[in-house]
């Protein structure tokens, strides 16, 4: 079967499947082995042609593209909605909830690469990494060994301050407590105990934070408490050598403030994984800021961790049909 067409099969399908962007085809495998199920994968994620779709559908995997109020409604079959990742700001949750349409999340597969992305998003910045790759195939090597080494650290006995303490921050802190730094934890939800049993100390006022850390990381939904949670005010809390690094959802940090903050030296450098409107804009103030590690959207992007991702969409939206979802999978609207 090739992409962008319903697989046929002699066989009495009970449910049709949009796969509303390509997977990992281990995911797919799935829907291929189950006789109850026929689907199709969407890679055209123009509105226009997702309103001619939609209303093909029972249910739908949802990986890049936008669920709004407009597409919804067309979609008059549909049951569920299972999100190839963790984050749902995609989704018109508040018609979800209206209309009986259930969300479910991959809540279990897809926490070790965006940690390790984010440790490797604090060594590069930390030893300089792009800087001396460039001097190096620039011809400049001598002049890498001979640079004044002021902008560049040690993790260790550093402080880091985790703000969200969900599956990835608990992937984190154990990779952090390895480089030998200082896990500071900012999440109202998740009790002193549990964050101290990992090796963490919990604090309860964010803005304390700010200004003791030397690294801030950033794992958390975005919605209306963390929109722009980060901002220059928070900003001007923070050392002049720390650093940003976000790989949760584009929003929380404001970027035209990070710019700001980089430019005017009020910060030392960030980690920008996530934006606002993805793709960027070609004229967001970040794209040209040589203060920047901007990566595009990618933390996921490792070969276990998509495999891992597909299958857990698929099974999800699997095991819905068949009620033998587990009730942590579902978003409560």
């Amino acid at each position: 079967m090739g992409f962008d067409s319903p697989w046929d099969r002699q066989t009495n399908i009970m449910y049709n499947i949009g796969v509303i962007d390509k997977i990992n085809y281990k995911g797919i495998e799935l829907l291929e082995k189950n006789n109850n199920f026929s689907y199709e994968i969407i890679t055209d994620l123009s509105k226009d042609n997702l309103l001619k779709k939609l209303p093909l559908f029972d249910g739908v995997t949802l990986r890049r593209g936008k669920l709004d109020e407009d597409l919804l409604k067309v979609a008059t079959k549909l049951k569920v909605i299972s999100r190839h990742g963790v984050g749902y700001d995609n989704v018109d949750v508040n018609y979800l909830k209206n209309n009986d349409i259930k969300l479910l999340v991959t809540n279990s597969s897809g926490s070790t690469s965006p940690a390790e992305h984010i440790m490797f998003s604090i060594l590069s910045i930390y030893k300089g990494i792009s800087m001396f790759d460039e001097l190096v195939r620039s011809g400049n090597f001598q002049k890498a060994i001979n640079l004044e080494i002021n902008k560049n650290f040690e993790l260790f006995n550093k402080e880091i301050l985790i703000v969200g303490f969900g599956r990835i921050g608990k992937k984190l802190i154990k990779k952090c407590l390895g480089f030998d730094l200082k896990v500071k934890i900012f999440d109202p939800f998740v009790n002193k105990e549990l964050i101290e049993s990992l090796g963490g100390t919990k604090i309860d006022n964010l803005n304390e934070g700010l200004k003791n850390c030397d690294i801030l990381s950033l794992s958390l939904p975005l919605n209306e408490k963390t929109k722009n949670l980060i901002s220059l005010k928070e900003m001007k809390l923070m050392k002049k050598s720390s650093i940003i690094i976000n790989a949760s959802r584009g929003g929380i940090v404001n970027e035209t403030d990070l710019d700001n903050a980089l430019k005017n030296k009020i910060i030392f450098f960030a980690g920008i994984d996530v934006f606002e409107e993805e793709p960027p804009r070609k004229d967001n103030p970040l794209i040209s800021n040589k203060r920047v590690l901007l990566s595009p959207h990618a933390a996921t992007f490792t070969k276990e961790c998509l495999e891992n991702m597909s299958i857990e969409t698929v099974s999800n939206i699997i095991n819905f049909f068949e009620k033998k979802i587990d009730k942590s999978k579902f978003v409560s609207l």
